[in-house]
């Protein structure tokens, strides 16, 4: 498919709340897919549709297990509490400690436009909170302990 310009802090779109889906096109399918290789390309393990500058409430997540999609998703559950490092593709280069749910349930729609309902820990919860609060225009440095910090990458041999 193609690989869509991520929106940057600061643009608009990434402070509007997102319409729900009614129901799957081919338009929306090629969106979920491009949404994917954008991730991917991105090495991101998360990408909510505003992101790309779509205000449709679609995410995609990938935390090593193979890629969810979420369609209208809500958080329905949490316990717990994880303190941790968090990023965006959206503030790229920078991370700050967030503290979010260890444990979230999350009800969504899938491809085929069915009802499911999945549950992350660790890393998985972390995401699922992330993407949704793009689908909300809210973004992870509002919520950030203390300050924004350059985020060091090491190229892998």
């Amino acid at each position: 498919m193609a690989i869509r310009k991520i929106r940057e802090i600061g643009d608009e779109v990434l402070t509007k709340p997102c319409k729900e889906v009614t129901k799957m096109t081919l338009r929306t399918k090629i969106l979920i897919d491009d949404m994917l290789d954008t991730m991917y390309e991105a090495m991101g393990v998360g990408l909510a549709a505003p992101q790309v500058g779509i205000l449709k409430r679609i995410v995609v997540i990938d935390v090593g297990e193979g890629p969810i999609v979420l369609i209208n998703p809500q958080i329905v559950g949490t316990d717990g509490e994880q303190t941790g490092e968090e990023g965006c593709l959206s503030v790229p280069g920078k991370s700050g400690l967030v503290t979010r749910p260890d444990y979230v349930k999350v009800k969504a729609l899938d491809e085929d436009m069915k009802e499911i309902e999945l549950e992350g820990n660790g890393l998985l919860a972390r995401a699922f909170c992330h993407e949704i609060d793009h689908l909300d225009g809210k973004m992870y440095v509002d919520l950030v302990e203390g300050e924004l910090h350059d985020t060091e990458y090491k190229e892998e041999e």
